[in-house]
């Protein structure tokens, strides 16, 4: 793993847009995994700019999301197709074709998982990139869930709903089951890119880092990843 710690915020966002970029054109036709939440807003923002001044193109590029939550349709302002349209694909020349996530509406979830599964294994990511969550899940890979895992629907942890319910104007409605990249899957991008931020994500960039590889930290598995750059906050980096 290649450890960078920034400054703040703003130097985290700064740093991982110029590495996705930087993917981008190299290959102009890159198949980027991407993600969503809170963190990779200021990336999103300035690839956004990146492609106003004429400095970036998607136009070539496939995208995977890494989820999607169970019951979201894709015009639900709480799903992630929602949030992908709102803050990248819809202010880029990405081809709204060439953007993939989960369908959380899908009739059969199961069919749904393995339609996805095979769609990434058609698909290598060139880059993936990776929130941390506070109990070290990556996606909705929560602790415990098998690092052989693909797609599949994942009940999310009680500290996960908790982090998401600042998203929702009643904590009563965030959803409790989405549909998930596996962990294999995950790891089978060329490279990994993964931000935190916050004191309260120490404690798992911690176990990310230096723990054992264990299925209880999820995130620890990327430590067997041969190219993993991880992007972290001062508060994030405290306990490193």
């Amino acid at each position: 793993m290649e450890i960078i710690i920034a400054k703040d915020y703003d130097s985290v966002c700064e740093l991982a847009a110029e590495i996705l970029t930087g993917v981008v054109a190299a290959n102009p036709d890159a198949t980027l995994g991407l993600a969503t939440g809170s963190t990779p807003l200021g990336v999103y923002a300035r690839l956004v700019s990146a492609v106003s001044d004429g400095a970036l193109s998607l136009a070539g590029c496939k995208s995977f999301n890494l989820d999607e939550y169970v019951g979201a349709g894709v015009n639900d302002a709480h799903s992630y197709a929602y949030y992908m349209r709102e803050n990248l694909f819809g202010k880029t020349d990405i081809d709204p074709r060439n953007t993939h996530l989960p369908l959380g509406t899908a009739p059969d979830l199961a069919a749904e998982c393995e339609r996805y599964t095979a769609l990434l294994a058609a698909n290598r990511r060139d880059i993936q990139l990776l929130g941390l969550g506070s109990d070290g899940h990556i996606a909705f890979n929560e602790p415990n869930t098998p690092f052989d895992s693909h797609t599949h629907v994942a009940e999310l942890a009680e500290s996960t709903v908790k982090d998401n319910s600042r998203l929702f104007a009643n904590p009563d409605d965030v959803p409790r089951y989405a549909l998930t990249m596996g962990i294999a899957d995950i790891m089978d991008a060329r490279k990994i890119l993964i931000l935190a931020c916050g004191a309260n994500k120490a404690q798992a960039v911690r176990g990310m880092v230096k723990g054992e590889v264990d299925e209880r930290m999820p995130a620890s598995v990327l430590q067997r990843h041969a190219d993993v750059t991880v992007i972290l906050d001062e508060a994030a980096a405290e306990l490193l």
